[in-house]
């Protein structure tokens, strides 16, 4: 296979219309979610407040506005060909490029501070972002992009459990944490889930657990079943849609796995709200 030259410029203007069109437009596997929890719900004040949301996002798609005041910090994962070359520029410099132009042209809400504890000074256009990249064979460039708010992203957490623990323990510290976050995450909430890998890694996973569409399940039954174990559970909690009360606390809970050391089974939970934003491309 050859080496492919992709202009700086072109994943500059993939990764603006990724920011733009993700804050704007709320996933299909999101509206479905919500609009069958508003049949399902026994709770007329929750039934009102799904209501709220769904026409709240017709009316992001319509007027092409953002779903959300807080359209989140640029996050994107990257699956980056061996046989790609950048001209006119670098990666990360384009990707930097795409998210102020989003942010600035899409008149999307500047969040980024400078320095995370002293100085605060906002940067005025989003950037920095975060950006996982994988190499991988091929010519292609795939991008999966999204803006994480923060109501949501302050109540993850993580935890090195020991294997001594068992599966029991990973649920009761998933639970747990959903449970300590209440209705702080503006639920209906998409939980996403990391187990395995180092300290490092299960928070990656449990991140990118939160872009997987929220009607698919793990390939492997049986986290596929600890999926749907978990989700019922959390809904059974009762926090319901603004934590007003309700059987729809949840929408979907997402496990990502990966191999790790013998004496260790970090566990990660990212909680994300249920303006789940994210966009994908292929260059």
């Amino acid at each position: 296979m050859e080496i492919r030259k992709i202009k700086a410029s072109e994943i500059t203007q993939r990764v603006k219309e990724l920011f733009i069109e993700c804050n704007y437009f709320i996933g299909e596997d999101i509206y479905r979610a919500l609009s069958d929890a508003k049949e399902k719900e026994e709770s007329e004040t929750a039934r009102n407040i799904l209501a709220q949301i769904i026409e709240n996002d017709d009316i992001a798609r319509e007027e092409k506005i953002p779903l959300c005041q807080d359209t989140g910090m640029a996050i994107l994962f990257v699956k980056y060909g061996d046989k790609v070359v950048v001209e006119d520029g670098s990666f990360n410099e384009a990707v930097t490029e795409g998210v102020r132009q989003a942010y600035e042209q899409g008149f999307l809400r500047k969040s980024v501070v400078s320095d995370p504890v002293f100085d605060r000074i906002n940067t005025r256009d989003n950037t920095p972002s975060v950006i996982h990249t994988e190499i991988v064979p091929g010519d292609r460039i795939e991008i999966l992009a999204g803006g994480k708010g923060f109501g949501s992203e302050n109540m993850s957490k993580i935890a090195m459990l020991t294997p001594s623990k068992g599966i029991e323990g990973v649920k009761k510290f998933i639970l747990d944490t959903v449970r300590e976050a209440g209705p702080n995450p503006c639920p209906p909430m998409v939980v996403g889930v990391g187990i395995g890998g180092t300290f490092e890694k299960c928070a990656q996973l449990a991140k990118k657990a939160t872009f997987r569409s929220i009607d698919t399940r793990n390939a492997d039954k049986r986290y596929a079943d600890l999926e749907e174990e978990l989700l019922q559970s959390i809904n059974k909690m009762g926090f319901g849609p603004a934590g007003l009360g309700g059987s729809t606390t949840a929408i979907g809970v997402n496990i990502e796995t990966y191999p790790t050391h013998i004496a260790g089974m970090p566990v990660a939970v990212n909680i994300c709200c249920h303006a789940a934003r994210h966009a994908s491309a292929v260059i």
